[in-house]
């Protein structure tokens, strides 16, 4: 019994000593991990000057074709396992081997990390954070299951991902002038493009997947400032009448005004909300902090009726899936992007612009010189510095092999 007892002591005496160990590794990998510097060096690989769309894009697009074609005759990377959910810096686990060895296939760790294995270390912890940048993700340095998902789509897929995106860009950057904005839908981003370059890129609110925003070509041509919202009969029938049958005050808290044919205007209680009544009157929300479309509309020629607009939900902009419009597109940051899109008007800087906001007036601003936009569907692209970001086939398109577009 003295001989079980020693050699049972034996075990636990080193299970004791390896986590002393353990306990030191972490500690060093954790003083060593600058995390907010990982995050905005891989922020910055995406942040760059180089557009979504151009004809630089097309080029760089081939680039990234070649290098994932080197990816697949490697044979790819392999499926990553369960266990390696909520892995984060400090963590020494078998499965951070398989984690370092899939992300550097896909070149977010140096090759030469090759040989650190189970600990998951300031590099590690760089790469998952540049991995997640690029894919749109919420940069935490932790494998998250949006992460985990995005780790686990296979190489083959994303190199079809390049080559049809490539052919969509190449379809569309002959005919770019040296002036545009891009809604790129996927992304839920949109880019001002100046000489080539991006001028101001902005994160966006786009259509959901039962209320696709539309791709289309055309121009921005008009700023209502502080404009009324004429609620469209598809809102109306889908989203208003639901809304006063579970809050009679709905309206009114909202100051949306009903008016007949005739343009006078009514009460709510002259609509029975037990039917699709409603759908045979226009209704209109004031200008002010409630108004849909905050304070300001961006318009350009269109059979949809979709613009770009404000918005008093702001909280909106900080999601990672910011599909959530009825088709129309929400801006980050708005009050810059038209005082972009008004430089050849004159006197409307950020300032200007936002004073106008402020005055609560109703004015519309005919833009001097148009501004092309494209509201494009652009799921896979890469920059001059080689670093290629993906999203999400939210309308399924890619699946569908879609390359052009009716509307386009």
């Amino acid at each position: 019994m003295t001989m079980l007892g020693a050699t049972l002591a034996v075990p636990a005496a080193a299970r004791a000593q390896d986590s002393i160990f353990d306990t030191f590794a972490r500690n060093r990998v954790l003083r060593n991990t600058d995390r907010e510097g990982n995050t905005v060096a891989a922020l910055d690989a995406i942040d760059t000057v180089e557009p979504i769309l151009s004809v630089d894009t097309a080029h760089n697009l081939q680039l990234a074709i070649m290098q994932y074609e080197q990816i697949m005759a490697a044979g790819g990377w392999e499926q990553m396992p369960r266990d390696i959910f909520g892995l984060v810096a400090g963590v020494d686990r078998r499965s951070v081997s398989r984690l370092r060895d899939r992300l550097i296939m896909s070149g977010d760790v140096p090759a030469e990390q090759q040989s650190k294995k189970d600990i998951f270390d300031e590099y590690l912890d760089a790469g998952l954070r540049q991995f997640q940048a690029r894919h749109g993700l919420l940069v935490s340095g932790k494998v998250d299951a949006e992460t985990f998902f995005a780790l686990n789509v296979p190489a083959d897929y994303r190199l079809q991902q390049l080559r049809l995106n490539a052919m969509r860009v190449e379809a569309i950057s002959a005919e770019l002038s040296d002036r545009y904005v891009v809604v790129n839908i996927p992304a839920a981003t949109i880019e001002a493009i100046d000489a080539g370059l991006v001028a101001r890129r902005h994160t966006a609110v786009v259509g959901r997947i039962d209320r696709q925003t539309p791709i289309l070509h055309s121009k921005v041509h008009e700023i209502n400032f502080n404009p009324y919202w004429h609620v469209p009969k598809s809102i109306i029938r889908r989203d208003l009448i639901k809304y006063m049958n579970e809050d009679p005050n709905y309206l009114a808290n909202y100051r949306i005004r009903i008016f007949d044919g005739g343009g006078n205007e009514l009460s709510p209680t002259d609509i029975d909300w037990s039917t699709d009544d409603a759908v045979n009157y226009a209704f209109r929300q004031d200008p002010g902090g409630e108004n849909s479309m905050g304070h300001v509309k961006i318009n350009f020629y269109n059979k949809h009726n979709v613009y770009l607009h404000d918005t008093p939900t702001k909280s909106l902009f900080g999601e990672n899936r910011r599909f959530h419009s009825s088709g129309c597109v929400r801006v980050e940051d708005v009050d810059a992007l038209v005082a972009w899109l008004l430089r050849d008007n004159g006197d409307w800087d950020v300032t200007g612009v936002e004073a106008m906001f402020n005055s609560g007036e109703r004015v519309d601003v005919a833009i001097k010189n148009p501004v092309p936009i494209h509201t494009t569907y652009i799921s896979a692209w890469a920059n001059r510095q080689g670093t290629v970001s993906f999203r999400e086939d939210v309308y399924e398109y890619d699946k569908a092999g879609k390359v052009t577009f009716d509307d386009a």
